[in-house]
């Protein structure tokens, strides 16, 4: 069918023009089957210790899941459960296929925290005492903003969460029956002078039963998935789509492809269009500046934007293990600001507290909140309702 085959030309822009492309994967790729498990794991000891300090990885191959990491809390947890039950959800149940819910091996393998970090971040004293509560590591962390989107977040990496979030959605609701959990997407998108003109290619890879001809396994995806979700301005005739390229995806998640937590962070965040300090989230509670500065910072970036102050903006944060008040904080606006960059920074940094027990206070972060954005972005339309979306800040 058109579309599916690649143009001779490799997509290569005119001159003046250039393509950017972000991924997604769906609930049932191995990398965020393990995030899930991470957070569920997470959220559960939140519920009954707000307090906790968790970092917990999680790992997934063929049969077998393997929780492991550091947890200081009282909370009573049973994480085999808690892992069945995220792999049921996303639909893993069918038996002999590789994996599965129920027949899946689980290892759990939790202690308790090092003294060393823990003594760094605790506060025991009044109200102030703990708000100068010590970051949990040191790290450098990235938020970023545009005006790309309604959602203030760059257009291909909201658009490829479009397509595996409907992938998703039309598996679950019968539409295509056929439809297994794992999956992926990619939006390639063409601009002009930094501005989205058009999609210029896109990718969808989804698992499916053995008995579906590739026919119409492509034909169901282009009018179910595709059309639906991406906006028809946006596509024309020479929109290159491509559709299960290899013709055949059968075997998938854990058992075709080992799963780790926090390798999926281009899809956690930007799509790679913005920097990143290399810190995952999944598994890890707010006292890790991974979290919760990333968060903070993309909550000032984001404000930035929205009060019209810039076209775009990135906040860089950077923090040391056992202090509270950021090492250093940078506003970039790439030449898009209203006003300079050092004073943006200036007037924000009189507006935030970015001390992570302040960050944690602002967002809630202790509430368990965090299975929400375990998949399909931390940032822009699927993290609407949290707190570090707002726009809120006072303004600059």
């Amino acid at each position: 069918m058109p579309g599916w085959q690649k143009k001779a030309d490799g997509g290569v822009p005119e001159m003046g023009k250039s393509i950017f492309t972000s991924e997604s994967v769906t609930r049932g790729h191995p990398d965020k089957v393990c995030d899930q498990i991470a957070d569920r794991i997470l959220d559960e000891i939140l519920m009954q210790d707000s307090d906790a300090h968790v970092a917990c990885e999680v790992t997934a191959c063929t049969d077998l899941v393997h929780i492991f990491g550091e947890v200081t809390t009282d909370a009573v947890v049973d994480y085999e459960n808690a892992a069945r039950q995220v792999i049921a959800g996303i639909g893993y149940t069918q038996a002999g296929k590789g994996f599965d819910a129920e027949n899946c091996r689980i290892i759990v393998d939790l202690h308790r925290q090092s003294p060393d970090i823990a003594r760094g971040i605790r506060r025991r004293g009044g109200q102030e005492d703990r708000m100068n509560a010590g970051a949990g590591d040191q790290g450098i962390m990235f938020g970023y903003a545009c005006r790309q989107t309604s959602a203030l977040m760059p257009m291909p990496v909201e658009l490829a969460h479009m397509l595996t979030k409907r992938l998703e959605y039309v598996r679950k609701n019968g539409e295509l029956p056929f439809l297994q959990p794992d999956g992926k997407s990619q939006v390639s998108i063409e601009y002009e002078d930094e501005v989205p003109v058009r999609i210029a290619a896109i990718v969808i890879s989804a698992q499916h039963d053995a008995s579906i001809g590739i026919r119409e396994l492509r034909e169901g995806i282009m009018a179910h998935v595709i059309q639906p979700a991406l906006p028809a301005s946006m596509m024309d005739a020479e929109t290159q789509i491509f559709i299960n390229p290899t013709g055949r995806f059968v075997e998938g998640g854990p058992s075709a492809d080992s799963g780790l937590t926090g390798r999926k962070l281009m899809v956690d965040t930007y799509g790679g269009y913005a920097r990143h300090g290399g810190g995952a989230f999944s598994g890890k509670d707010a006292s890790k500046v991974d979290r919760s500065g990333a968060y903070m910072a993309r909550y000032l970036a984001k404000n930035v934007v929205a009060q019209g102050l810039a076209e775009q903006c990135e906040v860089q944060l950077s923090y040391a293990i056992g202090l509270a008040d950021p090492m250093s904080v940078r506003v970039n606006t790439f030449g898009t600001g209203r006003m300079e960059d050092t004073q943006i920074c200036r007037q924000m940094l009189e507006k935030a507290d970015l001390r992570p027990a302040a960050i944690i206070e602002k967002f809630y972060l202790t509430a368990p909140v965090f299975s929400v954005v375990s998949c399909y972005g931390h940032f822009g339309s699927n993290a609407s309702g949290m707190l570090w979306e707002k726009t809120d800040l006072d303004p600059l």
